[in-house]
C-alpha cells in the first residue's frame, strides 16, 4: 500500500513530488512555492505565470453556483494571485473538460462570466484546450501578467518588525458557502421549500463573485508603499500567514480583536453556532490581500479605510500566535482549506 494523499496534504504533497525538478533557464527568477512564478523574459518587465483548477464537486456545485458566476469567479481567483505578486493582469488560457449533461448553450453561459471578468481586468483569453469529462466539469485558467522587478512580492520578504496587514474583511465567503450548503441540504429534504437568503446578500456576493482587490495595490502605490511580502487569502488567514512566515523564516503575532470581520458576517457565524473568529481565521475564499510593510508606514495605513493592521513579524523562535482579547497568547495553527484533507 502507497502513502495516503490525505496523510501529506496538498502542499506537503507539492514540495514533494517538485522538489526533484531542476532549474534549467537564468530566466526563472521565481518558480514553485509562491503565488506565482516571475521569469525575466525580453521585457523591462518581469513576466508572471499562475494557474488554477476548479473541479466540480470538489470547488464547487453546480445546484447553487450559476454557470455565469463560474466563469467569473473562476478567472477572478487566478488573476487574484497575480495582485499577491503585486503585479497587473495581462492574458488567460481557459481550458474545460465537460460531460454529456452540459449544452452548448450552458457552456456560453460560463463563458459569459469569463468575459465579464476579463472587460472587468482588461485581460486577453489568448488560448485553451476542451475536451470531454466522464463525471461533470472541470476548469484550468492560467493567467499571466507583469510587474516591475523594483515592486513584485513575494511570500519570502517579510522582515522583522513589519506591520501585519490585511484588505477588506474575512470570514464572508465561508460564511456564504455554508449558507448555500445548508439551504442545499434542506431543499433535498423538502424541494418544496424555497431558500431565504434576505439580509445575507453580502455573504453570498463574497462566495459567489469575488474580486481580486487590485484596487488595493492601486491605493498602496499612491500612497507610496511597496509591501515587504504579500499573499492572497485562499485557504485561510491562518493558513496564509504560516506560509508568509515558513518563507520568510519568521514569526508572527495577530491579535484576534483586529481582525476585520462585517456584522453580518458575525451575526451569521452566530446562526451556525460558530465564533466569527473562526470563519476569518479558517474559512477561506475571501480573496484578499495579506501583506507585510515597514512600521515607518504606520500613519499612511492609518489613513486607508480598506486596509486593517492586525498584528507584527516577530522572531522565528518566538513562533505563530494569535492573541486573544484578554492577552493570552495561543498557536495559530494551519486549519484553512486543503483539497486533500477537507
Amino acid at each position: 500500500m502507497g502513502t495516503p494523499i490525505s496523510e501529506l496534504g496538498e502542499f506537503r504533497l507539492i514540495d514533494r513530488i517538485t522538489s526533484p525538478f531542476p532549474k534549467f533557464h537564468n530566466e526563472t527568477i521565481r518558480g514553485i512555492g509562491d503565488d506565482a512564478a516571475v521569469l525575466k523574459l525580453n521585457s523591462e518587465n518581469y513576466t508572471i505565470i499562475t494557474t488554477d483548477v476548479l473541479v466540480e464537486g470538489i470547488h464547487f456545485n453546480l445546484v447553487y453556483t450559476p454557470l455565469k458566476h463560474l466563469g467569473y469567479k473562476a478567472v477572478a481567483v487566478n488573476l487574484s494571485d497575480i495582485a499577491a505578486m503585486n503585479g497587473t493582469p495581462k492574458y488567460i488560457t481557459v481550458s474545460i473538460a465537460l460531460s454529456a449533461k452540459f449544452s452548448v448553450e450552458a457552456i456560453e453561459q460560463l463563458y459569459s462570466g469569463i468575459l465579464a471578468a476579463c472587460e472587468k481586468y482588461h485581460v486577453e483569453l489568448i488560448g485553451g484546450d476542451t475536451s470531454s469529462s466522464m463525471t461533470g466539469l472541470m476548469i484550468s485558467i492560467t493567467a499571466i501578467g507583469e510587474v516591475l522587478p523594483q515592486k513584485v512580492t513575494y511570500r519570502s520578504s517579510a522582515k522583522v518588525g513589519d506591520l501585519i496587514c490585511v484588505s477588506g474583511d474575512l470570514g464572508a465567503a465561508y460564511l456564504g458557502l455554508q449558507l448555500l450548503e445548508r439551504e442545499y441540504k434542506l431543499f433535498k429534504d423538502t424541494p418544496e421549500i424555497q431558500p431565504d437568503f434576505s439580509t445575507k446578500e453580502y455573504l453570498l456576493e463574497r462566495q459567489l463573485k469575488p474580486e481580486p482587490r487590485f484596487d488595493i495595490l492601486k491605493t498602496l502605490n499612491d500612497a507610496g508603499i511597496c509591501p515587504h511580502a504579500m499573499i492572497d487569502i485562499s485557504d485561510g488567514l491562518s493558513s496564509e500567514i504560516n506560509h508568509i512566515c515558513t518563507k520568510s523564516n519568521v514569526g508572527a503575532k495577530i491579535y484576534a480583536h483586529k481582525i476585520p470581520i462585517d456584522t453580518v458576517t458575525s451575526i451569521t457565524a452566530e446562526e451556525f453556532n460558530m465564533a466569527p473568529e473562526t470563519a476569518a481565521l479558517h474559512g477561506g475564499e475571501d480573496y484578499e490581500l495579506l501583506f507585510t510593510v515597514n512600521a515607518d508606514h504606520l500613519n499612511k495605513l492609518l489613513t486607508i479605510p480598506s486596509i486593517s493592521i492586525i498584528g507584527m513579524i516577530t522572531e522565528a523562535h518566538e513562533g505563530i500566535k494569535l492573541i486573544l482579547q484578554g492577552g493570552n497568547e495561543v498557536d495559530l495553527s494551519t486549519k484553512g482549506w486543503d483539497a486533500f484533507l477537507s
